[in-house]
């Protein structure tokens, strides 16, 4: 599925539309792993849109960042993210909100448990 991401870095004054294909299912099919897969995928093209360089299967974290889904004008929803970086809107999507944001919140919360395990299970002492 095509997915329509507008990025906007801070500093600039405009906005540059990019297209990601993260997942093959329609939004109200989505599951945990392809919200996570949507979310890395936006936030990779907002790196790369700062930064072209950077490799396009970069490590990506999901925490310390905001987020919204809001209504879209013309129907569905869209998923906002911001970022010291800029900020990043994918969609219209056809689902609902209450469905994607509890979808995003479990996704958010499973990514703050593995992270909190690894760091616990590290030898590393800081």
């Amino acid at each position: 599925m095509d997915i329509s991401v507008d990025v906007w870095l801070r500093g600039e004054n405009h906005a540059t539309t990019y297209t990601i294909s993260p997942v093959a299912r329609a939004p109200r099919e989505w599951t945990d792993a392809d919200v996570s897969s949507v979310l890395v995928g936006m936030l990779r093209t907002l790196e790369r849109a700062k930064n072209p360089d950077t490799p396009a299967d970069r490590p990506v974290t999901l925490r310390g960042f905001s987020w919204i889904v809001n209504p879209f004008e013309s129907g569905g929803v869209v998923i906002a993210v911001e970022m010291t970086l800029g900020a990043i809107v994918a969609g219209p999507f056809d689902v609902s909100e209450g469905e994607l944001s509890t979808r995003i919140r479990n996704v958010m919360a499973a990514e703050r448990a593995r992270t909190s395990v690894v760091a616990a299970e590290s030898k590393t002492v800081h």
